[in-house]
Protein backbone atom coordinates (compact mmCIF):
# COMPACT_ATOMS: atom_id res chain seq x y z
CA UNK A 1 0.00 0.00 0.00
CA UNK A 2 2.83 2.59 0.97
CA UNK A 3 4.76 1.53 -2.46
CA UNK A 4 1.17 2.18 -4.43
CA UNK A 5 1.14 5.61 -2.59
CA UNK A 6 4.68 6.43 -3.43
CA UNK A 7 3.71 6.25 -7.16
CA UNK A 8 0.56 7.91 -7.43
CA UNK A 9 2.35 10.45 -5.21
CA UNK A 10 5.92 10.69 -7.95
CA UNK A 11 4.18 8.90 -11.22
CA UNK A 12 3.80 11.83 -13.29
CA UNK A 13 7.25 13.54 -12.51
CA UNK A 14 8.77 9.51 -13.11
CA UNK A 15 6.76 9.26 -16.26
CA UNK A 16 8.19 12.70 -17.66
CA UNK A 17 11.83 11.24 -16.78
CA UNK A 18 11.15 7.70 -18.27
CA UNK A 19 9.83 10.09 -21.59
CA UNK A 20 12.76 12.29 -21.85
CA UNK A 21 15.42 9.53 -21.10
CA UNK A 22 14.09 6.75 -23.28
CA UNK A 23 12.55 9.28 -26.12
CA UNK A 24 14.55 7.58 -29.12
CA UNK A 25 12.21 3.95 -27.98
CA UNK A 26 9.15 5.49 -26.91
CA UNK A 27 7.90 7.73 -29.49
CA UNK A 28 7.85 5.04 -31.57
CA UNK A 29 4.23 4.17 -29.91
CA UNK A 30 2.86 7.24 -31.17
CA UNK A 31 0.32 5.64 -32.88
CA UNK A 32 -1.21 4.29 -30.05
CA UNK A 33 -1.98 7.49 -28.75
CA UNK A 34 -5.30 7.66 -30.18
CA UNK A 35 -6.23 4.54 -28.60
CA UNK A 36 -5.01 5.55 -25.29
CA UNK A 37 -7.16 9.03 -25.65
CA UNK A 38 -10.39 6.76 -26.58
CA UNK A 39 -9.63 4.67 -23.60
CA UNK A 40 -9.00 7.44 -21.02
CA UNK A 41 -12.55 8.99 -21.89
CA UNK A 42 -13.94 5.59 -21.87
CA UNK A 43 -12.91 4.79 -18.16
CA UNK A 44 -13.74 8.56 -17.03
CA UNK A 45 -17.53 8.57 -18.93
CA UNK A 46 -18.40 4.99 -17.34
CA UNK A 47 -18.26 6.75 -13.96
CA UNK A 48 -20.91 8.98 -15.30
CA UNK A 49 -24.83 7.59 -15.07
CA UNK A 50 -26.56 10.04 -17.31
CA UNK A 51 -29.61 10.21 -14.94
CA UNK A 52 -27.12 11.78 -11.88
CA UNK A 53 -25.76 14.16 -14.30
CA UNK A 54 -26.14 17.66 -12.48
CA UNK A 55 -24.92 20.96 -13.49
CA UNK A 56 -23.19 23.36 -11.10
CA UNK A 57 -23.17 27.00 -11.20
CA UNK A 58 -18.98 26.79 -11.52
CA UNK A 59 -19.55 24.83 -14.69
CA UNK A 60 -21.21 27.35 -16.95
CA UNK A 61 -19.00 30.54 -15.72
CA UNK A 62 -15.67 28.26 -15.84
CA UNK A 63 -16.68 27.51 -20.28
CA UNK A 64 -17.55 30.83 -20.68
CA UNK A 65 -14.29 32.05 -19.02
CA UNK A 66 -12.56 29.30 -21.67
CA UNK A 67 -14.23 30.33 -24.53
CA UNK A 68 -14.00 33.95 -23.63
CA UNK A 69 -9.97 33.19 -23.04
CA UNK A 70 -10.11 31.51 -25.66
CA UNK A 71 -10.97 34.37 -28.49
CA UNK A 72 -9.16 36.80 -26.02
CA UNK A 73 -5.96 35.38 -25.75
CA UNK A 74 -5.31 34.31 -29.85
CA UNK A 75 -6.49 37.64 -31.13
CA UNK A 76 -4.75 40.15 -28.11
CA UNK A 77 -1.44 38.03 -28.86
CA UNK A 78 -2.01 38.10 -32.68
CA UNK A 79 -2.13 41.97 -32.82
CA UNK A 80 -0.13 42.53 -29.74
CA UNK A 81 2.82 40.81 -31.25
CA UNK A 82 2.51 42.40 -34.16
CA UNK A 83 3.30 45.79 -32.33
CA UNK A 84 6.65 44.40 -31.46
CA UNK A 85 7.53 42.75 -34.06
CA UNK A 86 10.76 44.77 -35.11
CA UNK A 87 12.28 44.95 -31.92
CA UNK A 88 11.79 41.10 -31.03
CA UNK A 89 12.80 40.17 -34.70
CA UNK A 90 9.30 38.34 -35.12
CA UNK A 91 8.25 37.48 -38.39
CA UNK A 92 4.60 36.56 -39.48
CA UNK A 93 4.87 32.97 -39.01
CA UNK A 94 6.54 33.40 -35.51
CA UNK A 95 3.02 35.42 -34.05
CA UNK A 96 1.48 33.15 -35.78
CA UNK A 97 3.14 30.23 -33.89
CA UNK A 98 2.78 31.62 -30.98
CA UNK A 99 -0.74 32.97 -31.18
CA UNK A 100 -1.82 29.82 -32.09
CA UNK A 101 -0.35 27.50 -29.08
CA UNK A 102 -0.98 29.61 -26.51
CA UNK A 103 -4.42 29.36 -27.52
CA UNK A 104 -4.73 26.05 -27.73
CA UNK A 105 -3.29 25.47 -24.39
CA UNK A 106 -6.59 27.36 -23.05
CA UNK A 107 -9.09 25.58 -25.85
CA UNK A 108 -8.09 21.87 -24.72
CA UNK A 109 -11.38 20.40 -22.98
CA UNK A 110 -10.82 18.85 -19.37
CA UNK A 111 -8.03 16.11 -19.00
CA UNK A 112 -9.71 12.75 -18.18
CA UNK A 113 -7.19 11.85 -15.33
CA UNK A 114 -8.64 15.34 -13.48
CA UNK A 115 -11.37 13.76 -11.84
CA UNK A 116 -8.79 11.29 -10.25
CA UNK A 117 -6.77 13.79 -9.14
CA UNK A 118 -9.24 15.86 -7.89
CA UNK A 119 -10.28 13.02 -5.78
CA UNK A 120 -6.69 12.37 -4.33
CA UNK A 121 -6.59 16.16 -3.69
CA UNK A 122 -10.11 16.24 -2.18
CA UNK A 123 -12.33 17.42 -4.60
CA UNK A 124 -15.82 15.88 -6.41
CA UNK A 125 -14.96 13.13 -8.85
CA UNK A 126 -18.75 12.95 -9.37
CA UNK A 127 -18.81 17.04 -10.50
CA UNK A 128 -15.50 16.72 -11.88
CA UNK A 129 -16.41 13.92 -14.40
CA UNK A 130 -19.11 15.82 -15.23
CA UNK A 131 -17.82 18.96 -16.40
CA UNK A 132 -15.44 16.70 -17.97
CA UNK A 133 -18.44 15.40 -20.75
CA UNK A 134 -19.53 19.14 -20.81
CA UNK A 135 -15.93 20.23 -22.10
CA UNK A 136 -15.69 17.90 -24.60
CA UNK A 137 -19.29 18.36 -26.33
CA UNK A 138 -17.59 22.23 -26.48
CA UNK A 139 -14.64 21.37 -27.58
CA UNK A 140 -15.69 19.05 -30.10
CA UNK A 141 -18.23 21.72 -31.13
CA UNK A 142 -15.55 25.20 -30.90
CA UNK A 143 -12.79 23.54 -32.36
CA UNK A 144 -14.34 22.65 -36.15
CA UNK A 145 -15.69 26.46 -36.10
CA UNK A 146 -12.76 27.90 -34.51
CA UNK A 147 -9.41 26.34 -35.77
CA UNK A 148 -10.71 26.96 -39.88
CA UNK A 149 -10.79 30.58 -39.11
CA UNK A 150 -7.18 31.03 -37.31
CA UNK A 151 -5.66 28.83 -39.84
CA UNK A 152 -7.71 29.47 -43.21
CA UNK A 153 -6.60 26.61 -45.45
CA UNK A 154 -6.32 28.38 -49.46
CA UNK A 155 -7.41 24.85 -50.80
CA UNK A 156 -10.76 24.08 -48.46
CA UNK A 157 -13.58 26.80 -47.61
CA UNK A 158 -14.58 27.22 -44.26
CA UNK A 159 -17.49 24.83 -44.11
CA UNK A 160 -16.20 21.93 -45.70
CA UNK A 161 -12.80 22.59 -43.43
CA UNK A 162 -15.12 22.82 -40.32
CA UNK A 163 -17.21 19.60 -41.34
CA UNK A 164 -13.76 17.99 -41.73
CA UNK A 165 -12.64 18.79 -38.31
CA UNK A 166 -15.82 17.75 -36.93
CA UNK A 167 -15.55 14.77 -38.07
CA UNK A 168 -12.49 13.57 -36.87
CA UNK A 169 -12.81 15.37 -33.34
CA UNK A 170 -16.48 14.84 -32.71
CA UNK A 171 -16.20 10.67 -32.52
CA UNK A 172 -13.10 11.11 -30.74
CA UNK A 173 -14.56 13.41 -27.86
CA UNK A 174 -18.49 11.73 -28.06
CA UNK A 175 -17.58 8.21 -28.71
CA UNK A 176 -16.43 6.56 -25.12
CA UNK A 177 -19.39 9.02 -23.71
CA UNK A 178 -21.61 6.83 -25.95
CA UNK A 179 -19.91 3.71 -25.60
CA UNK A 180 -19.54 4.15 -21.89
CA UNK A 181 -23.32 4.43 -21.62
CA UNK A 182 -24.17 1.27 -24.13
CA UNK A 183 -21.90 -0.77 -21.51
CA UNK A 184 -23.85 0.67 -18.76
CA UNK A 185 -27.50 0.33 -19.74
CA UNK A 186 -26.12 -3.16 -21.40
CA UNK A 187 -25.30 -4.54 -17.58
CA UNK A 188 -28.21 -3.22 -15.85
CA UNK A 189 -30.67 -4.63 -18.15
CA UNK A 190 -28.62 -8.07 -18.31
CA UNK A 191 -28.97 -7.95 -14.34
CA UNK A 192 -32.43 -6.82 -14.43
CA UNK A 193 -33.41 -10.16 -17.10
CA UNK A 194 -32.04 -11.85 -14.27
CA UNK A 195 -33.86 -11.05 -11.62
CA UNK A 196 -30.81 -9.79 -9.38
CA UNK A 197 -30.63 -5.73 -10.11
CA UNK A 198 -27.86 -4.08 -10.15
CA UNK A 199 -26.35 -0.73 -10.62
CA UNK A 200 -23.25 -0.04 -12.87
CA UNK A 201 -20.11 1.04 -10.80
CA UNK A 202 -16.49 0.40 -11.08
CA UNK A 203 -14.66 -0.80 -8.55
CA UNK A 204 -11.18 1.21 -6.96
CA UNK A 205 -8.60 -0.03 -9.60
CA UNK A 206 -11.06 0.52 -12.33
CA UNK A 207 -12.30 3.93 -11.57
CA UNK A 208 -8.20 4.99 -11.26
CA UNK A 209 -7.54 3.25 -14.49
CA UNK A 210 -7.71 7.21 -16.42
CA UNK A 211 -5.20 8.28 -14.16
CA UNK A 212 -2.73 5.12 -15.02
CA UNK A 213 -3.61 5.47 -18.89
CA UNK A 214 -2.53 8.97 -18.41
CA UNK A 215 0.98 7.84 -17.29
CA UNK A 216 1.76 6.15 -19.88
CA UNK A 217 0.65 8.60 -22.53
CA UNK A 218 2.64 10.86 -20.72
CA UNK A 219 5.42 9.04 -21.44
CA UNK A 220 4.85 8.75 -25.65
CA UNK A 221 4.06 12.50 -25.14
CA UNK A 222 7.53 13.88 -23.28
CA UNK A 223 9.50 11.29 -26.04
CA UNK A 224 7.68 13.16 -29.16
CA UNK A 225 8.66 16.81 -27.33
CA UNK A 226 12.23 15.63 -26.36
CA UNK A 227 12.62 14.36 -29.92
CA UNK A 228 11.52 17.43 -31.49
CA UNK A 229 13.52 19.86 -29.27
CA UNK A 230 17.01 17.88 -29.28
CA UNK A 231 16.79 15.95 -32.50
CA UNK A 232 15.13 17.94 -34.97
CA UNK A 233 16.61 21.09 -33.13
CA UNK A 234 13.38 23.75 -33.22
CA UNK A 235 15.01 25.56 -30.78
CA UNK A 236 14.19 29.58 -31.44
CA UNK A 237 12.87 32.57 -29.88
CA UNK A 238 9.03 31.46 -30.70
CA UNK A 239 9.58 28.42 -29.24
CA UNK A 240 11.16 29.74 -26.22
CA UNK A 241 8.30 32.18 -26.00
CA UNK A 242 5.51 29.23 -26.02
CA UNK A 243 6.98 27.80 -23.23
CA UNK A 244 6.58 30.53 -21.50
CA UNK A 245 3.01 31.50 -22.25
CA UNK A 246 2.21 27.87 -21.83
CA UNK A 247 3.66 27.97 -18.34
CA UNK A 248 1.47 31.83 -17.66
CA UNK A 249 -1.79 30.08 -19.04
CA UNK A 250 -1.27 27.26 -17.10
CA UNK A 251 -0.92 29.04 -13.60
CA UNK A 252 -3.89 31.50 -14.55
CA UNK A 253 -5.86 28.63 -15.44
CA UNK A 254 -5.66 26.33 -11.97
CA UNK A 255 -5.80 30.11 -9.90
CA UNK A 256 -9.02 31.39 -12.15
CA UNK A 257 -10.77 27.84 -11.67
CA UNK A 258 -9.93 27.89 -8.12
CA UNK A 259 -11.21 30.99 -7.45
CA UNK A 260 -14.28 30.14 -9.29
CA UNK A 261 -15.04 27.40 -7.64
CA UNK A 262 -14.63 28.87 -3.96
CA UNK A 263 -17.22 31.89 -4.74
CA UNK A 264 -19.53 29.85 -6.73
CA UNK A 265 -19.67 26.46 -5.04
CA UNK A 266 -22.10 23.63 -5.59
CA UNK A 267 -25.49 23.86 -3.34
CA UNK A 268 -24.35 20.73 -1.93
CA UNK A 269 -21.80 18.16 -2.08
CA UNK A 270 -22.71 15.29 -0.59
CA UNK A 271 -19.65 13.06 -0.57
CA UNK A 272 -19.65 10.19 -3.23
CA UNK A 273 -18.24 6.71 -2.70
CA UNK A 274 -15.29 7.08 -5.19
CA UNK A 275 -14.39 10.70 -3.46
CA UNK A 276 -13.78 8.50 -0.19
CA UNK A 277 -12.32 5.51 -1.58
CA UNK A 278 -9.03 7.84 -3.31
CA UNK A 279 -9.21 10.02 -0.19
CA UNK A 280 -10.57 9.49 3.08
CA UNK A 281 -9.93 12.97 4.22
CA UNK A 282 -12.37 14.19 1.56
CA UNK A 283 -15.83 13.83 3.82
CA UNK A 284 -14.02 16.78 6.33
CA UNK A 285 -13.86 19.46 3.61
CA UNK A 286 -16.23 22.02 3.11
CA UNK A 287 -18.57 22.96 -0.11
CA UNK A 288 -16.28 26.23 -0.66
CA UNK A 289 -12.72 23.71 -0.45
CA UNK A 290 -14.30 20.52 -2.81
CA UNK A 291 -15.72 22.83 -5.04
CA UNK A 292 -12.26 25.20 -4.73
CA UNK A 293 -10.07 21.98 -5.87
CA UNK A 294 -12.58 20.71 -8.35
CA UNK A 295 -13.08 23.67 -10.52
CA UNK A 296 -9.04 24.73 -10.13
CA UNK A 297 -8.30 20.88 -11.86
CA UNK A 298 -11.54 21.37 -14.49
CA UNK A 299 -9.88 24.60 -15.87
CA UNK A 300 -6.29 23.93 -15.54
CA UNK A 301 -5.55 20.47 -16.43
CA UNK A 302 -6.09 19.97 -20.08
CA UNK A 303 -6.29 17.07 -22.33
CA UNK A 304 -2.75 17.98 -23.69
CA UNK A 305 -2.62 15.11 -25.74
CA UNK A 306 -5.61 15.80 -27.80
CA UNK A 307 -3.79 19.12 -27.76
CA UNK A 308 -1.11 18.45 -29.59
CA UNK A 309 -2.72 15.97 -31.81
CA UNK A 310 -5.47 18.73 -32.99
CA UNK A 311 -2.31 21.21 -33.34
CA UNK A 312 -0.48 18.86 -35.50
CA UNK A 313 -3.38 18.22 -37.73
CA UNK A 314 -4.85 21.07 -38.06
CA UNK A 315 -2.46 24.26 -37.13
CA UNK A 316 0.78 24.76 -37.84
CA UNK A 317 3.14 22.18 -36.96
CA UNK A 318 5.29 24.41 -34.20
CA UNK A 319 2.42 26.04 -32.48
CA UNK A 320 2.45 22.11 -31.01
CA UNK A 321 4.87 23.37 -28.76
CA UNK A 322 2.67 25.30 -26.60
CA UNK A 323 0.34 21.97 -25.67
CA UNK A 324 3.77 19.79 -25.48
CA UNK A 325 4.86 22.43 -22.38
CA UNK A 326 1.86 22.71 -21.01
CA UNK A 327 2.04 19.12 -20.15
CA UNK A 328 5.41 19.71 -18.41
CA UNK A 329 4.00 22.87 -16.65
CA UNK A 330 0.24 21.29 -15.22
CA UNK A 331 2.05 17.85 -13.83
CA UNK A 332 4.65 19.68 -11.99
CA UNK A 333 2.37 21.84 -10.62
CA UNK A 334 -0.23 18.60 -10.17
CA UNK A 335 2.96 16.57 -8.76
CA UNK A 336 3.62 19.63 -6.28
CA UNK A 337 -0.14 19.65 -5.17
CA UNK A 338 -0.07 15.32 -4.68
CA UNK A 339 2.90 15.79 -2.30
CA UNK A 340 1.55 18.84 -0.61
CA UNK A 341 -1.96 17.22 0.08
CA UNK A 342 -0.13 13.72 1.19
CA UNK A 343 2.05 15.74 3.56
CA UNK A 344 -0.97 17.26 5.03
CA UNK A 345 -2.91 14.01 5.27
CA UNK A 346 0.12 12.43 7.24
CA UNK A 347 0.61 15.39 9.37
CA UNK A 348 -2.91 15.17 10.48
Amino acid sequence: MRLRTLFDRYALIIAMLIGAVGYQWFRHLDECMPTLIFLMLFFTFCKINPLDLRLRAWHAIVLVCQLALTAGIYYGLHYGLQLFANPWGLTGTDIEVISQGIMVCVIMPTATAAPIIAGKLGGSIQNLTTFSLLSNIVTALVVPAFFPIVNPSAHIAFLPAMWHILCRVGPMLLGPFIAAWVLRLGYEAYHRHKGVPRTFTLSKTWASMPFYLWVLLLIVLIARITHTLLVEDYMSYSIITLCAGALVTCLMQFVLGRWIGYHYPASSHGTDYCDVLINPAAADYSIQQKSSITAGQAFGQKNTALGVWLAQMYLHPLSAIGPAAYIIWQNLFNSWQLWRAGKVRNEK
